[in-house]
């Protein structure tokens, strides 16, 4: 039976195209295999041949096949959706999309696809959770700012769904996890500051609920002390807190006698406000001070080259995380853990 010949299927300008709404029928009447097979194809089924799955794969695309996710969730009890939960700002600098960037290559050639769930100002962490689970709205989730015991992971782990998270949480039990090592980072970034001739160095943390700021408090005091140099944390700000905040405070203690001349952020807008207030003060950054800050973003570096940068590579974090949460839906628990290793690369 020739393209032509089939029922619900029209040809036009630029190919075979349903008259309707495509279905695996459809496809298995185009490709003359059978509807098991067709489903098979496109859920990647290792068992058939790879020309197989291309063939079939390549004219679910060409006529805009969706597959029933109701009737999906009906008979299997998956959705092959993985949400993905969000806040606001977490797009700043582009967090955001380099994690969607990094899942969505994870997840091609695999039936899942990627939902964003937001997480909006004032809405406790957990409601999104919440609703993911109690609803069966995908197969997996993903989400950051993990805190130490932190009850996403309890909820998630005591419900048994899959998940990954963005930082390590406290809980006894070993959980899937993505994380840059911020205790190295720190470390490293106190060092490099000694070199640099600074006596004493302070950082803006982030949140002190969240995992990684006792991470990087941690890198700093053992920087610090094999350094022989002083350490401060800077207080009343975090890395979250509004610009002129920072500068405000910034301002203020580097025109202390007792100031910092080393600076340490984790993040390229915090590092923004800590350059802003230190050259309003007077203390040139390159001259009077030294700032060292991770970046994810080609496009620090380029505006502020007296500051030295390290790479944290949020695409590949995204990449990490998607690749985890497959193998925890396909049974897997073991081994679900990745940190990322900081890569000091220091200019002259």
């Amino acid at each position: 039976m020739s393209q032509e010949d089939v029922p619900g299927v029209t040809r036009g300008k630029r190919g075979v195209k349903p008259s309707g709404k495509p279905t695996l029928k459809t496809i298995a009447q185009m490709t003359g295999l059978a509807v098991t097979t067709i489903s098979r194809a496109l859920n990647n089924a290792p068992e058939l041949a790879q020309d197989t799955r291309d063939r079939v794969q390549k004219i679910a695309s060409e006529i805009g096949y969706l597959p029933d996710r109701a009737a999906l969730r009906l008979k299997t009890g998956r959705t092959n959706v993985i949400s993905l939960v969000l806040e606001p700002d977490e797009q700043i600098y582009g967090f955001g999309s380099s994690l969607m960037s990094g899942i969505t290559e994870a997840l091609r050639n695999t039936p899942y696809h990627l939902v964003i769930t937001p997480l909006f100002r004032g809405v406790s962490p957990m409601e999104p959770i919440r609703h993911i689970v109690r609803n069966r709205m995908a197969d997996g989730a993903i989400f950051s700012k993990t805190e130490f015991m932190d009850e996403r992971v309890r909820f998630l782990l005591d419900e048994d769904f899959p998940f990954v998270s963005h930082g390590r949480s406290q809980w006894p039990e070993p959980h899937p996890s993505v994380d840059f090592d911020n205790e190295a980072y720190a470390h490293g970034a106190v060092l490099r500051l000694a070199a640099k001739g600074c006596r004493k160095v302070s950082i803006v943390l982030p949140d002190s609920a969240l995992t990684y700021a006792e991470h990087l408090k941690n890198g700093v005091i053992r920087g610090a002390a094999e350094a022989g140099i002083e350490y401060e944390f800077a207080s009343d700000i975090t890395s979250f807190s509004p610009s002129d905040a920072v500068r405000n405070y910034i301002t203020k203690r580097v025109r202390r006698p007792d100031g910092p001349d080393g600076w340490i952020c984790v993040s390229e807008v915090s590092a923004l406000a800590v350059i802003g207030a230190l050259e309003e003060a007077g203390a040139t950054v390159g001259e009077k001070a030294h700032v060292v800050t991770k970046q994810n973003s080609p496009m620090f570096a380029p505006f502020q080259p007296h500051a030295d940068t390290v790479h944290e590579d949020f695409v590949d974090a995204g990449y990490q995380m998607a690749t985890l949460l497959l193998k925890r839906i396909a049974g897997e628990r073991e081994g679900l853990q990745y940190l990322a290793q900081p890569k000091f690369e220091w200019k002259d």
